[in-house]
């Protein structure tokens, strides 16, 4: 595989470096809330503008992040000589200007606006749940949405799943598409490589004892005796158990 030559070889900003607390799937009593989480090679969080608010100026080149898929785009401030780093969207090069919370109408890909001064029909990821938030939904690698319709107050996103949902005017969103949007072709070539990304064995069911999982136990090999369930008894095939939530109305007139 060619290296790509926007991305550093040289280690990141060690000040934009922090340990972080990795749970391994367990809660604050030390019970085990999500499967087959652990281990996993060492890695450092690197600090991220997510909020969008003022980084601004030229992109120096991409890095890669090991806690996510997505590339990440260095941006050095001429003015303030100070670094961030953002996600960094599809086509984006070195020399780059980026810009945030900008007022400029049309696509500017990486630009961070707000959704009342992006045009319909652009596409946007790292989009903020309320006004001055962190960007939580559409970071992972490929993920855009795309804005259908605006009100005064609201803007109508169609979502990467497929879902619509109406969002306040002034969250922030970036222009553009997430970076790297091959990583889902991407193949383990050995168990260990799992084990490096902190993904323990998955073990069937019908292999463990009566005491770990329904389908367990029995003399010689079994096809455990039942439909398919899950550890806690809950019908794993057929139609879905999971009650859709509806979403609140907001409290202003579309």
């Amino acid at each position: 595989m060619k290296q790509n030559k926007q991305i550093f070889i040289t280690p990141p900003l060690k000040s934009y470096r922090h340990n972080w607390n990795h749970s391994t799937g367990r809660n604050n009593k030390g019970h085990i809330t999500a499967w087959h989480r652990g281990g996993g090679h060492s890695r450092l969080y690197r600090k991220i503008d997510l909020k969008r608010k003022s980084t601004q100026g030229i992109v120096i080149g991409l890095e890669y992040d090991p806690n996510r898929t997505a590339f990440l785009a260095r941006i050095f401030n001429p003015d303030t000589k100070k670094h961030n780093y953002i996600i960094a969207p599809t086509k984006i090069k070195r020399g780059d200007i980026i810009r945030s919370n900008s007022t400029q109408n049309g696509f500017q890909n990486g630009h961070s606006k707000t959704l009342q001064n992006i045009l319909t029909g652009s596409l946007i990821y790292n989009l903020s749940l309320y006004p001055g938030k962190d960007g939580k939904i559409l970071r992972a690698p490929g993920a855009f949405g795309r804005i259908l319709k605006r009100t005064k107050v609201l803007a109508k996103i169609h979502l990467k799943s497929g879902k619509y949902r109406w969002f306040d005017i002034n969250t922030i969103a970036t222009n553009g598409m997430v970076s790297n949007t091959n990583s889902r072709f991407t193949k383990l070539k050995k168990a260990g490589q799992s084990r490096w990304l902190g993904r323990r064995p998955t073990v069937r069911g019908v292999a463990m004892n009566p005491i770990d999982h329904p389908h367990g136990g029995g003399e010689g090999k079994t096809s455990g005796g039942r439909s398919s369930v899950t550890p806690w008894g809950k019908p794993t095939k057929g139609p879905s158990t999971r009650t859709n939530r509806i979403q609140p109305k907001p409290n202003v007139k579309i």
